[in-house]
């Protein structure tokens, strides 16, 4: 069904960029890149799928059943996303905040072209119908002029909005605490957003910009027409690798410092800390319930818990949790079993997503979903949607949001704190 070549690149982090320019012909977009972040779980120093020969878009009336049957049909490379809201498939939930973006709840497309890039070596997939242009493609590409452009050239930004002001946030978190002293949720992460209306951006470059300032492992870029998302996620959802399921979510964030004694200190403190490892191994224990649904018997494990990990913004901790998949699921079942992933709800999850819901004032849509791949051979890789830009260019909005994991010992003043921390990488690349 696809034609393979594989060439030796000279210069693979140039070559992104050329990879990331040369697409932007194309209507649909997905580029994938993990900033040589060293990581156990990495199958692809980036990839890049373009042009749709087919694709599913659909809002989250029986979104994971027409998945299932688009992944089941096609067996081959399916690249896109899944918003938040797709919970309201999976449970009696609805989603009735304001939408600024009007994104659908799900999309995916099988590409015509396929880029993976692992060290100097890229592999190029084309369907039959177009493979005697991957030779012309790749010369096209390697002699690629970058454009060189400011990110501030003709672009027009309005003033960045918060939709909760900060009297407002501490009220709310107030509430979400009342409800865990209530023992009606144990943890709930509480999102606000930060938007810009009239907005006119350039999504590939304000991309590299995040991206630079951040070189996340789970970092994307995607378009699909008029809509992008410009990701700088450090968060893998969920990976499946033959039969081995891998979750890796994260809770505890601490800031860097420049001082190399203070940082290493700050990261020591974040491994120590009750309250951080306390809001990771509750989703730990989520994660291990969401799993156990399509895992064999006594197949579930941790096999790191509360790791510190260091990033070019934060530190953070990150878990590891790992499942073998019983027989009989297919794998868009996995991912129906285990969505929204534990970090960007809480404990017990239906009870957290309904009080966000409720506290929130904006639809989460793709934030807090998941971007990522199916193989052919029905493998899978999704990150989280943090630390994003999400651009309607028709209705000309932008928006980001941030939050925190709220637990009985949070206090308000500290997890706004943390929401600023956390939004300043998505202003910096905004605003300048």
């Amino acid at each position: 069904m696809r034609t393979t070549a594989t060439f030796t690149i000279q210069n693979p982090a140039a070559f992104k960029k050329q990879l990331l320019q040369w697409a932007q012909q194309f209507r649909e977009v997905v580029f994938l890149d993990s900033n040589s972040y060293e990581q156990r779980y990495t199958s692809y120093e980036a990839v890049l799928a373009v042009d749709a020969l087919t694709s599913i878009k659909t809002d989250y009336h029986n979104a994971f059943d027409k998945l299932n049957e688009y992944q089941r049909i096609t067996k081959d490379w399916l690249f896109g996303y899944l918003s938040y809201d797709l919970k309201n498939d999976t449970e009696e939930l609805q989603s009735s905040n304001f939408d600024g973006l009007e994104f659908p709840d799900l999309f995916f497309f099988q590409p015509k072209k396929l880029f993976l890039l692992k060290g100097d070596q890229l592999e190029m997939q084309y369907l039959r119908m177009c493979d005697d242009e991957i030779e012309a493609d790749f010369e096209e590409i390697t002699n690629y002029q970058l454009r060189i452009t400011s990110t501030t050239s003709n672009q027009q930004l309005p003033t960045i909005n918060q939709r909760i002001s900060k009297d407002s946030y501490l009220e709310k978190v107030g509430q979400m605490l009342e409800h865990i002293h209530r023992g009606d949720i144990y943890e709930a992460n509480f999102c606000m957003e930060f938007y810009a209306e009239n907005a006119v951006i350039d999504p590939p470059s304000i991309y590299e910009k995040l991206n630079f300032i951040s070189e996340p492992p789970f970092a994307v870029y995607f378009k699909n027409y008029k809509q992008y998302l410009m990701c700088a996620s450090p968060e893998r959802y969920i990976r499946k690798e033959g039969d081995k399921i891998i979750s890796q979510p994260i809770k505890g964030t601490a800031r860097r410092s420049t001082d190399g004694d203070e940082d290493n200190a700050i990261k020591q403190e974040l491994s120590a800390n009750e309250k951080e490892r306390s809001e990771n191994i509750m989703i730990v224990d989520l994660v291990r319930n969401d799993l156990s649904r399509t895992a064999a018997k006594g197949s579930v494990e941790v096999e790191e818990l509360c790791g510190a990990y260091s990033f070019k913004q934060v530190h953070h901790l990150i878990s590891t949790v790992v499942s073998q998949v019983a027989e009989g699921h297919s794998p868009v079942d996995i991912i129906r079993t285990t969505f929204p992933m534990g970090s960007m709800t809480g404990a017990p999850k239906i009870s957290a997503m309904q009080i966000i819901e409720k506290l929130e004032e904006t639809k989460r849509g793709l934030y807090s979903g998941a971007v990522g791949y199916f193989t052919p051979a029905g493998d899978f890789d999704f990150n989280v949607v943090i630390r994003s830009i999400l651009y309607n260019a028709e209705n000309k909005y932008v928006s980001f949001s941030v939050g925190s994991a709220i637990t009985s010992k949070a206090t308000p003043e500290q997890e706004y704190e943390e929401c600023l921390l956390k939004a300043r990488a998505m202003r910096t690349v905004l605003e300048e």
